[in-house]
C-alpha cells in the first residue's frame, strides 16, 4: 500500500520536473534550487516515506519499492507525458530506477551522488570492504539501537557544515527518529533488490542522464563512474569545492549544469 504523500510545488511554468530530495531531508530541500531554475519550469516535489508530512511505509516488502511507487504515482498526477526527473542522494536512485523501469514517462534524469552502491560494488571487488569501513560506526550504533549516535554518524560520513551538537535539537531529532530509514534501503542500495544490474536493464534507459558528484565527496566518484558507464546517454560531472549535499548548499552550482541537460533534452 501507498502511504500518504504530501507534495509542494515550486515555480509555475510550463515543463513539468519531479525532485527527489535525500535521506533525512523532506521536500522543502528544493526551496534553494527552485530559485535558481528557469522560469519555465514547475518542480514538483514531494516527501518520501517517513519523511516530512508523508505517510510512513509499513514495513512490508522493499522500502525501495514503496518509494519508487509513490514517485511513479507523483508522475501519473503530473499527467501522461515524459517528464525531467532530479534527485539526490536516496532520491536519485529513485530518479535512476524510473529512467530505467519506465523510459517512456522520462524525459531526462539528473542524479545528484546516487547512492546506488551495487554496480561499485560489482566492478571493484575493493569496494564494498571500503564502504564497510566508512559506515562502521553507523553500523555499530543502529545495532545497539542507538539512534542518535547511528544520526549522528550518519551525519558525519554524509553532511558538511554545522558539527552535529551545532545543529538544531529539532533537526537532529527529526533525523534521530528517521535513521532506520537507512539500514532499511540497503536491499535495493547495496543488494540490488531489483535486479537493475541484470543484462540490458539499463540498456532502456537512453535518454539524456546526467551525473553530478561533489570533489569533496568520500564514496561519489566510483558510484556515479560505474553507473556512467552502463547508461546509453550519460554525462558525468564533478562540482570543485562541493559535497554530498550540494543541491542545499550549493544550489547555484547545481542549476547550473542541470538547467544546460534540460536544454539538450
Amino acid at each position: 500500500m501507498i502511504p500518504h504523500i504530501h507534495r509542494r510545488t515550486f515555480g509555475s511554468g510550463a515543463r513539468p520536473v519531479l525532485a527527489i530530495h535525500c535521506s533525512l531531508a523532506h521536500s522543502g530541500a528544493w526551496r534553494g534550487l527552485a530559485q535558481h531554475m528557469g522560469d519555465h519550469l514547475t518542480l514538483h516535489a514531494f516527501d518520501l516515506p517517513n519523511h516530512g508530512k508523508s505517510g510512513d511505509w509499513d514495513g512490508r516488502g522493499i522500502m525501495h519499492d514503496t518509494a519508487t511507487d509513490m514517485a511513479l504515482s507523483v508522475l501519473g498526477d503530473i499527467g501522461p507525458d515524459p517528464i525531467d526527473l532530479i534527485g539526490h542522494s536516496f532520491g536519485a536512485t529513485v530518479a535512476l530506477r524510473l529512467a530505467i523501469e519506465h523510459p517512456r514517462r522520462v524525459r531526462s534524469v539528473a542524479m545528484y551522488e546516487p547512492v546506488y552502491f551495487a554496480p561499485a560494488i560489482a566492478d571493484d571487488p575493493t569496494f564494498l570492504p571500503r564502504y564497510k569501513q566508512d559506515t562502521a560506526t553507523f553500523d555499530a550504533a543502529i545495532a545497539a539501537g542507538n539512534t542518535e549516535a547511528a544520526a549522528r554518524a550518519f551525519n558525519a560520513t554524509w553532511a558538511e557544515g554545522p558539527a552535529w551538537d551545532d545543529i538544531p535539537a529539532l533537526t537532529r531529532q527529526y533525523m534521530a527518529d528517521r535513521i532506520h530509514f537507512v539500514p532499511h534501503s540497503a536491499p535495493f542500495l547495496v543488494d540490488d533488490s531489483a535486479g537493475l544490474l541484470g543484462p540490458g536493464r539499463f540498456d532502456a534507459a537512453t535518454m539524456p542522464a546526467l551525473l553530478i558528484a561533489g570533489a569533496r565527496s568520500k564514496m561519489a566518484a566510483p558510484v556515479n563512474n560505474a553507473i556512467a558507464r552502463r547508461l546509453p546517454n550519460a554525462t558525468n560531472i564533478t562540482l570543485p569545492d562541493v559535497g554530498h549535499m550540494g543541491p542545499i548548499t550549493h544550489p547555484d552550482a547545481v542549476a547550473a549544469v542541470w538547467l544546460d541537460l534540460l536544454g539538450r533534452a
